[in-house]
C-alpha cells in the first residue's frame, strides 16, 4: 500500500464499465482516477434500448455524458491519457501514460476496462490474455480478479456481453470486489431514512448514510432538476462513425 492516507484506484478506460467502476470506488472512499483514451463505443450507437429505467430508450451520447457527470460528481478525476504500460511498483502499480508533460501515475489498485486495448498489460506476466479472432480478452475469476493481486478487469475486456447494462453491472461488481479485497472499511453503499440503523441501537455502517426528510426531499428535487435539464432538448451530437468508415471517407 502507498503512503497516501487514501488508497488510489486507477481505472483504465472511460466507457460504461470503467465509469461505473470508478463511481463505486470513489463512493467507497478511494482516490479514483479514470484514464480515458479516445471515446467510448457507446457514442457510436444510434439509440440505446434495453436500459432499465428508460422505457423508450435513451440517446446514447446523453447517457455517456450523464455517466461522466455522475462519476465526477462522486469524486472521480477523469483525465485524457493513453496508458502504454503497467508495471508493479512498491506494492502497487506504475502506469505509464503517453501524454506530453505527464509523469507516470502510481496507484494501489487498477481496474482495466479499456475495450479493446490490452497491449499495455503484456509487461505483467501473471495476467492471462486470450485472443479470439481480432479481439483480446483478460482472464478473470468470477469476481473480476486477474492473476495479479490488486489488478482487476471489467466489462467487454473481461469477456462480458456487448450490452450497456451488462457492462455497467460488471463494472459495479468488480469495483465492489476491489473494495472488499482492500483494508478500507465498507459495508454497503446505501442511503436510508433517518433512524433506520440508529433507532435500533446500531451505528451507521461504513458506506451507508442516514438522511432526514428535509434532506431526502432536497435530493429528490435536485435529481428532478438535473434530469429535466439533461432531457430538455435533443443532444447536439450525431453518432460517431465507425473508424473504418472515417478511413474510407478520407481515401
Amino acid at each position: 500500500m502507498s503512503d497516501r492516507d487514501t488508497p488510489r484506484v486507477a481505472v483504465v478506460g472511460g466507457g460504461v464499465a470503467g465509469l461505473t467502476a470508478g463511481t463505486f470506488t470513489a463512493r467507497a472512499g478511494f482516490d479514483t482516477v479514470v484514464l480515458n483514451h479516445g471515446e467510448s463505443i457507446l457514442r457510436r450507437n444510434a439509440h440505446l434500448e434495453n436500459v432499465p429505467g428508460f422505457p423508450a430508450g435513451v440517446n446514447s451520447r446523453l447517457f455517456a455524458d450523464l455517466l461522466e457527470r455522475q462519476a465526477e460528481r462522486n469524486g472521480c478525476l477523469i483525465e485524457a491519457g493513453h496508458v502504454t504500460e503497467i508495471t508493479g511498483a512498491d506494492g502497487g502499480f506504475r502506469l505509464r501514460v503517453d501524454e506530453a508533460n505527464r509523469s507516470d501515475i502510481r496507484s494501489d489498485y487498477v481496474i482495466v476496462a479499456s475495450w479493446a486495448e490490452s497491449t499495455y498489460l503484456e509487461t505483467l506476466d501473471a495476467v492471462g490474455l486470450v485472443s479470439r479472432g481480432s479481439k483480446t480478452y483478460v482472464e478473470v475469476d468470477d469476481d473480476g480478479r486477474t492473476g495479479v493481486d490488486g489488478l482487476y478487469a471489467a466489462g467487454r475486456i473481461a469477456g462480458k456481453a456487448h450490452q450497456v447494462i451488462v457492462c455497467a453491472g460488471h463494472g459495479a461488481e468488480v469495483a465492489l470486489t476491489l473494495v472488499h479485497d482492500s483494508d478500507v472499511p465498507f459495508y454497503h453503499d446505501w442511503v436510508v431514512p433517518e433512524g433506520y440503523f440508529t433507532d435500533r441501537g446500531r451505528d451507521v455502517p461504513p458506506g451507508c448514510e442516514e438522511i432526514d426528510g428535509d434532506e431526502r426531499r432536497r435530493r429528490e428535487r435536485e435529481s428532478i432538476e438535473l434530469m429535466a435539464e439533461a432531457f430538455e432538448t435533443t443532444h447536439p451530437d450525431d453518432p460517431t462513425p465507425h473508424p473504418t468508415l472515417v478511413e474510407d471517407s478520407e481515401k
